[in-house]
């Protein structure tokens, strides 16, 4: 049986932070995705999830320098889970999607429903 680690998610970009590794550039930024549903009053409820993404520079990849907070993007990887001690001494456990593409999504595009 194949096996699939994928992950495709649209939405805004929170904070970004730009780090060079050797020849390459990394950036680390937060992705919101908004899901709407109606609530059991028929009111309209957005449920926002925060996402953590990690893209190195190269193919596939914008200038990072185009992205800032609020940019819409498309983000397409793999979902990664990373284990550590807190300075608490407390056992935690992050998901982080590593992006194989990155694509700045057009502002009218953002506005326009998905088909």
């Amino acid at each position: 049986m194949e096996q699939l680690n994928r992950i495709e998610l649209r939405g805004n970009v929170g904070n970004i932070k730009v780090q060079t590794v050797g020849n390459n550039e990394v950036a680390r930024f937060s992705l919101a995705t908004n899901y709407v549903f109606k609530g059991r009053d028929g009111n309209a409820v957005i449920e926002t999830t925060w996402h953590n993404v990690s893209a190195w520079s190269g193919r596939g990849m914008p200038d990072f320098a185009k992205i800032g907070k609020g940019t819409p993007l498309y983000v397409c990887g793999r979902l990664r889970t990373q284990r550590f001690t807190g300075s608490d001494g407390m056992e935690r456990q992050v998901y982080e999607v590593v992006a194989s593409r990155v694509e700045l999504i057009d502002e009218k595009d953002a506005l326009q429903p998905a088909q």
